[in-house]
């Protein structure tokens, strides 16, 4: 029931997942209006295809704590509680973040040793694509933090990308060990005895050129340069739109420039990965974009069954159990 275009994006993608990826899926939400939307689709019926009803949701201004506490049959939290008890194998939101992270994290717990949650978004580099994480599941972290978090995102981008050694880099404001704050510095130190293949510090610059595979750092840092990124691929398209349709001439190149064009957008846009993990509890959650279009639900339902399918939460305990050591 959450997202900018709920709950009829929602619905389209999961009809769209069932029918492409032979799946089991539960819709959870509004029961009336999800059975309207699947009429819409022509899906009324549909084999693998179930709905819970729920009585409440969580709008995208509320306080997640409060509305958590307030609503305790909302949408979120039923589906989580359908993971925690086993009878689904993985939660997909495109609704309210903090309120995905808080309902995880209250249903399935923490695995052993790990201090924080992070979310962990797949973005475009120049090479293929790399793992941000912390992109704002936790904006207070500490060095042992940061540690579990690149030890994550190492193990994440294996089961993922399929990326055998992972590189991971520690986002700061300068190449240099001595650069960056005290929990950059510190996390900086911590690293080089990691058992993750650490490259050491990267520039902002660096998060799109396919120079690490992960990049970690702070909740608070990582969502502002994701957000940044996203703002400026739009705006990128924006104006080489506008200068396009600026003559005659350009209208023509356009036309020849129509495939690579349609490439460029398939590369960063952000529907193509669909969901970020969150990565650390001890459940399979994933967070889509609050914008998510019916392509992005598909994309995000069918990522968290490759996950499923990949053993993700044993390879995390794995490799927090290794870092931990």
């Amino acid at each position: 029931m959450g997202g900018d275009r709920a709950p009829a994006a929602v619905v389209e993608g999961a009809v769209r997942a069932v029918r492409r990826g032979g799946l089991s899926i539960v819709l959870v939400g509004a029961a009336e209006r999800v059975a309207a939307e699947l009429a819409r689709c022509d899906a009324t019926g549909e084999p693998g295809l179930s709905v819970v009803d729920a009585a409440d949701v969580i709008g995208m201004d509320e306080s997640p704590l409060a509305a958590l506490r307030r609503k305790p049959q909302s949408s979120v939290r039923l589906a989580t509680d359908l993971v925690a008890r086993g009878e689904a194998d993985a939660v997909f939101s495109a609704g309210h973040t903090g309120a995905t992270l808080l309902s995880a994290h209250g249903a399935f717990g923490l695995l052993a040793s790990v201090g924080r949650p992070a979310l962990a978004v797949t973005v475009p580099a120049h090479s293929g694509a790399a793992v941000l994480l912390d992109a704002g599941a936790s904006v207070d972290c500490r060095p042992e933090h940061l540690v579990h978090f690149a030890r994550m995102g190492a193990a994440y981008a294996q089961v993922a990308l399929f990326i055998e050694h992972p590189r991971v880099g520690l986002l700061s404001i300068g190449e240099e060990a001595g650069k960056g704050n005290d929990l950059i510095r510190e996390t900086h130190a911590r690293l080089l005895s990691a058992p993750v293949n650490f490259i050491g510090n990267l520039e902002a610059r660096d998060l799109f050129t396919g120079r690490a595979d992960v990049v970690v750092c702070d909740g608070f840092t990582g969502n502002i340069a994701l957000k940044v990124g996203e703002g400026l691929v739009e705006a990128i398209e924006q104006m080489l739109r506008a200068e396009l349709d600026a003559a005659l001439v350009s209208q023509i190149g356009a036309l020849l420039m129509r495939r690579a064009y349609a490439r460029f957008r398939q590369r960063v846009d952000y529907a193509e990965y669909g969901a970020a993990p969150l990565l650390g509890v001890a459940g399979l959650a994933l967070v889509g974009h609050g914008r998510s279009s019916p392509q992005a639900v598909e994309s995000g339902i069918l990522t968290a069954a490759r996950l499923v399918d990949a053993q993700m939460l044993p390879a995390l305990t794995r490799a927090i159990a290794e870092a931990s050591a």
